[in-house]
């Protein structure tokens, strides 16, 4: 039974190590933002999904870097998901292994196996793009465990968008035989092209967040300009409670 301080930001685990220390076994990897965060506070599944005992939670965005050093005094540094995107490939063609890209719409797919065909030409892949809806009916789900168990992927890149993906993989990781379980969501717009990333100064800066809104500022106006606000408030409580704790 989850307990109300499990949804403190402080009291997550974030990885915080090279990505090379994460073990060669069935592991869930969630990317984690403030907007995953925010979302968490009111969503009990998700929560479950990040609190497994095989989830690693990379600090994906420089609004959790930001509050866990000031909530905790924990320097991280931003693991995005096109970090583990890279590093899981770079392993992978050196070992010639195999990944499946389960999510996103069939275009996308075919221009993400074109790019790693070009990229990482030792690495096979697969892919399978499900139906767009916001539940999956037992049929859908059943067929998509069975592409990849057919794979037997070591890698699995789950992108369906937070906290959908998150709550998928949690959902069925006892049925799905793969290693790594990367829930990436936009890592495969970016790869693919679809989308265009952030020049490299404003992700220095911190400042991705800002070069997405500018480019799709309907769609990410909530996520932003009301979800910003939000997780800086729900960090500055959480400061106010542990300052009363201490105290």
């Amino acid at each position: 039974m989850l307990k109300k301080e499990d949804s403190l930001l402080s009291n997550y685990t974030f990885f915080n190590q090279p990505l090379n220390a994460i073990r060669d076994e069935k592991t869930l990897i969630y990317a984690i933002n403030a907007h995953s965060f925010n979302v968490s506070k009111t969503d009990i599944d998700f929560r479950k999904a990040m609190l497994h005992e095989k989830a690693i939670l990379l600090p994906d965005g420089i609004g959790i870097v930001w509050a866990l050093n000031w909530l905790k005094r924990i320097r991280l540094k931003r693991i995005t998901g096109m970090d583990i995107l890279f590093f899981e490939l770079n392993k992978l063609e050196k070992t010639g292994g195999k990944c499946f890209f389960l999510g996103s719409s069939e275009s996308t797919l075919q221009g993400i196996k074109k790019k790693i065909n070009i990229q990482f030409p030792n690495v096979k892949i697969a892919t399978y793009s499900p139906p767009f809806a916001s539940a999956f009916t037992k049929e859908e789900n059943d067929t998509m465990i069975e592409k990849i168990n057919e794979f037997t992927p070591d890698v699995l890149f789950v992108g369906m968008t937070a906290p959908k993906q998150e709550k998928w993989a949690f959902k069925n990781f006892d049925l799905l035989n793969t290693g790594h379980i990367c829930c990436i969501g936009a890592a495969f717009d970016f790869y693919s092209g679809t989308l265009k990333r952030a020049p490299q100064w404003m992700m220095d800066y911190g400042l991705e967040w800002l070069y997405r809104l500018i480019k799709e500022p309907i769609r990410m106006f909530n996520r932003y300009m009301i979800g910003n606000p939000k997780f800086i408030l729900n960090v500055l409580r959480e400061r106010f409670l542990i300052s009363k704790t201490v105290a």
